[in-house]
């Protein structure tokens, strides 16, 4: 199955998108201990920036927004498996290569965005063990500052220990995905390096976000621990 180059989702694939994430809402409760968090992302096309933990992130980063995401993914995940390959292509993803400029998928990703879609980075560009180990990249603050939408960060704890990176199992550990703060892009133009200022504000959210969350699970861990 080939890449889809033009804006939108092949055949019911859109509305499969959406049959699952609402099933996987009951589902992600009961499994992993699954809980949403922060304010709703703004109407309309978005770029949405998530940390990178797990396979399964993709997945978790769409829960969390609550819509389906057009995900550019690095090429080499591809030709392993057909099963994954047409699945994935099927769903949206856009694949981009790690070593040549990725000028269609960029492409694909802009135009996308300009029909009023959602499109997915994951600005540390690999799996990481653990957060900051990374400085991502500024991908998504271009995609975001060339076409004027607002770049949402996103915050995924605990998928390291659900099925982090080197991990061949799914683990039953709590998860926890946050809609952060948008970033506005007509609010750093202005800037001498409006795509440092974005990335690095990209950055700051997620990390103050992760740091929450942390707190908060030790918390109700002990509460429930003096129970």
């Amino acid at each position: 199955m080939e890449p889809r180059h033009s804006a939108g989702f092949p055949r019911l694939a859109e509305r499969s998108w959406r049959l699952a994430l609402r099933a996987a809402e009951p589902l992600g409760k009961w499994w992993i201990d699954w809980e949403r968090l922060g304010p709703q992302i703004p109407d309309g096309p978005v770029v949405v920036a998530s940390n990178h933990f797990s396979n399964i992130d993709p997945v978790v980063v769409s829960m969390t927004v609550q819509r389906p995401i057009r995900y550019l993914a690095v090429d080499e995940l591809y030709g392993n498996s057909a099963l994954f390959d047409r699945l994935t292509l099927w769903l949206g993803a856009i694949p981009m290569s790690r070593t040549r400029a990725p000028l269609g998928a960029l492409r694909t990703a802009l135009a996308e965005l300009s029909a009023g879609g959602t499109v997915g980075v994951f600005p540390e560009g690999v799996r990481v063990w653990t957060w900051g180990e990374v400085e991502p990249k500024r991908g998504a603050a271009w995609l975001a500052l060339r076409t004027g939408v607002p770049l949402v960060p996103v915050a995924i704890w605990g998928t390291d220990l659900v099925m982090g990176r080197g991990g061949t199992r799914i683990e039953r550990r709590p998860v926890t995905g946050v809609r952060c703060e948008p970033v506005f892009p007509d609010h750093h133009r202005d800037a001498a390096d409006p795509l440092g200022v974005m990335t690095a504000e990209w950055k700051r959210r997620v990390a103050d976000a992760l740091e929450d969350v942390a707190r908060r699970r030790r918390r109700r861990a002990g509460q429930t621990g003096r129970a």
